[in-house]
């Protein structure tokens, strides 16, 4: 860094204490012995714009945002980026050098990434995804799946509307599937994502019918706790490929990493064995 003040970066959200952004991007700092500090901070949504206006002058470089504040940063930030923009969050946040606030959202990105390094195999354009939820994950989710050439996508959520405000923002390649058909549309899908908080640790448990996942299938989860969920252990007992949750908070680090400190940082299982202590 040629930069004397030491580059500050935090993980922004209400609450905050659960986050393992911390433990992910201070074991880099120290790989790379980078002179710098990342921090968790609880900001409450009335505290928000007065916190963000505040950081640059205080030695922040960027943050990390997070639940509930991922589509409130988007009408403070100067510049967005027009996969912020169709995905409607941002997660990361660079404060550049100009005073111009420039806002991203590298979910999508994280997921693919993951999804390539878990599943080396997978080919996006070999058939149909069925993506479970219409959330803001899902959103991301569904950016990236296009992105990728994903011929067609079956979306599901318990609450029907949701899906199809989603259809009529992503166009005609999304395909609405009732909630109590999911198990069924698993049926001759190449990907299954599960966006939902369903199997989360206090959450309830996922009850869609997993039968029909087969060999071939690749099975993502992005729930990360447990690391294990029912999908998964049911994918992998099908002969399908499970991909963790994990390694998508791992991927999307990567790029507001490399922005803040000026090195493109490795996801390797060094740095998963020190995020989940």
């Amino acid at each position: 860094m040629t930069d004397k003040k030491v580059p500050l970066a935090a993980v922004i959200g209400h609450p905050i204490a659960h986050s393992r952004s911390p433990q992910l991007h201070g074991y880099w700092l120290r790989r790379y012995a980078i002179r710098g500090h990342y921090i968790p901070m609880d900001v409450a949504p009335d505290n928000l714009e007065n916190v963000i206006r505040m950081l640059p002058t205080l030695g922040f470089v960027g943050v990390n945002v997070t639940i509930p504040h991922k589509e409130a940063v988007l009408k403070l930030a100067d510049l967005v980026t027009d996969r912020a923009r169709l995905i409607g969050a941002a997660n990361t946040l660079v404060f550049r050098k100009d005073g111009k606030i420039h806002a991203d959202n590298t979910d999508g990105y994280g997921f693919v990434q993951n999804l390539a390094q878990s599943a080396p195999k997978w080919d996006p354009k070999a058939g149909p995804a069925l993506v479970l939820g219409a959330g803001g994950a899902a959103r991301a989710v569904l950016a990236s799946l296009l992105d990728v050439g994903v011929p067609e996508i079956l979306l599901t959520n318990r609450t029907r509307e949701r899906a199809e405000a989603l259809k009529a923002d992503f166009g005609d390649k999304i395909t609405i599937v009732d909630w109590v058909q999911a198990g069924n549309a698993m049926e001759g899908a190449n990907t299954v994502v599960n966006t939902t908080s369903l199997g989360m640790i206090g959450h309830p448990e996922m009850r869609v019918p997993l039968d029909a996942l087969a060999p071939g299938m690749v099975v993502s989860d992005l729930v990360y706790a447990p690391l294990q969920t029912k999908l998964l252990r049911a994918a992998t007992e099908a002969g399908a490929t499970p991909v963790d949750g994990l390694g998508m908070l791992l991927h999307q680090a990567v790029p507001a990493f490399e922005r803040w400190f000026g090195i493109r940082p490795e996801v390797d299982d060094a740095l998963r064995a020190a995020v989940l202590r």
